[in-house]
């Protein structure tokens, strides 16, 4: 994500022409679309079933119908860009944006043993590779822009997308390197697996599908009713907005394989550690809001200068995205955890319905602003649907994040006393989130 926004800071200077910087804005959210439906359909079928059994016969068999699977997947999305490339480059007046998928197969299969390498790791709860795995993949990237920028060197468009396809190659050699040690294969493709891990998949694909685009059809939108110099301006709000994602994403990595061991322990367990991840996450996210509110077009300015002020009255409204995405994702996590991935599709549906309908209304109205305000009304009915079902399953109560919050916010204060006296933190504060989430089982 740092990688991404650094990246985008530089080409707002480094593309003066707003039209095709929202070009590449629309390629990459398409892009993302793709890339989180496939993670859809791998990620979790493979971590639910793999985190139970990690060494066993059966994790070969896992493993290896899961790569089947990826592979599958990977041609349809390759077919998929090939065939429908074309259309979205009339749709949105951009013939470029055919050039750029086709260059996008390539990273695509690259990308395959990426993923897959990811997967088993987290499904053995080690983070290390994924987080070595993304930096080569965000920093070459980065470090290509970077490079033009110094050299004053005009940046083209099919030269990022190439560079995309160095970096998906490089961090698929770094994912491999630290997940060799856990992967264990089939000499045999077991049919049965497949099916099963698709079959498990598939809601969720749908689910991710729906999650993507609900969080990008305002751009789409604002590229086909308002042109790609709109989308370039409300995209300067959304990248400040979008590292408030950063939290929310590693706690829901995080959640899903400890939610999954803990089904059997009960609703309470279930209950208890949605809650603790959600007012952990509202602890960083509440004091970034509060700051963003008052320093909005000081930001603006720092990312993307002074061509894109008019997107600081829309910052100090997707900004508050934050407050709802929390309770959202971890809806999601729980769900797919819990063995109801077709309720947590459908409720992802409706979010994205109505997300594109708000912003297709306002958008003609408002402008970037419609889609701001669209998207921000669409997120906050939506949670109140999603928070009455969780209630109903599990007895959960939205305000109980903030009560974790508060807690969490006092454990640091005292790991930081502790700190400050040179006295050695005992585990409840030196590990905080980790021992909460260990520990919920227990009480």
């Amino acid at each position: 994500m740092l990688f991404g926004f650094g990246g985008a800071v530089l080409l707002y200077r480094a593309i003066p022409n707003q039209a095709d910087f929202g070009v590449w804005v629309l390629f990459l959210g398409i892009v993302s679309i793709i890339e989180v439906g496939r993670i859809g359909l791998l990620q979790n079928a493979l971590v639910k079933y793999l985190s139970v059994d990690t060494k066993g016969e059966e994790a070969g068999k896992i493993t290896t119908a899961s790569i089947v699977l990826n592979g599958l997947l990977t041609l349809l999305i390759v077919l998929i860009c090939l065939i429908l490339s074309p259309v979205a480059a009339r749709v949105f007046d951009a013939p470029i944006l055919a050039k750029l998928f086709s260059i996008y197969c390539l990273t695509t299969i690259a990308l395959i043993p990426f993923y897959q390498c990811n997967y088993i790791q987290q499904a053995n709860l080690d983070f290390r590779g994924i987080f070595w795995g993304n930096v080569v993949k965000g920093g070459v990237l980065f470090g290509f822009i970077l490079y033009q920028f110094i050299e004053k060197t005009p940046i083209k468009l099919e030269s990022l997308a190439s560079t995309q396809v160095v970096a998906a190659v490089l961090a698929s050699i770094v994912s491999w390197i630290f997940a060799r040690n856990y992967a264990i294969f089939s000499r045999k493709i077991d049919w049965n697996w497949v099916s099963k891990l698709f079959s498990y998949g598939i809601f969720v694909f749908g689910t991710n599908i729906s999650t993507q685009l609900y969080k990008t059809v305002d751009k789409l939108l604002l590229g086909s009713l308002g042109g790609t110099a709109v989308v370039a301006i409300y995209d300067a709000a959304i990248r400040i907005t979008n590292l408030t994602d950063v939290p929310t994403a590693s706690m829901a990595s995080m959640l899903f394989p400890q939610s999954s061991r803990r089904v059997n322990e009960g609703n309470t367990a279930i209950k208890q550690l949605y809650e603790k991840a959600v007012g952990a996450i509202l602890a960083f996210m509440v004091p970034c809001i509060l700051g963003v509110m008052l320093l909005a077009n000081w930001l603006i300015y720092l990312t993307a200068g002074s061509a894109y002020s008019e997107a600081a009255n829309l910052l100090r409204v997707t900004i508050l995205f934050g407050l709802f995405l929390p309770y959202a994702v971890q809806f999601g996590t729980v769900l797919d955890s819990i063995g109801k991935p077709i309720v947590n599709f459908f409720y992802t549906l409706f979010s994205l319905l109505l997300t594109a309908l708000l912003n297709w209304l306002l958008i003609p109205k408002m402008g970037a602003m419609g889609a701001a305000v669209g998207t921000l009304t669409a997120y906050a009915i939506t949670f109140v649907f999603m928070q009455v079902y969780l209630h109903k399953i599990l007895n959960t109560n939205p305000l109980n994040p903030f009560v974790h919050m508060v807690e969490f916010y006092g454990r640091c204060w005292n790991y930081a006393k502790q700190k400050l006296r040179n006295v050695e933190p005992n585990n409840a504060t030196k590990e905080i989130l980790e021992h909460e989430m260990e520990k919920i089982g227990q009480n």
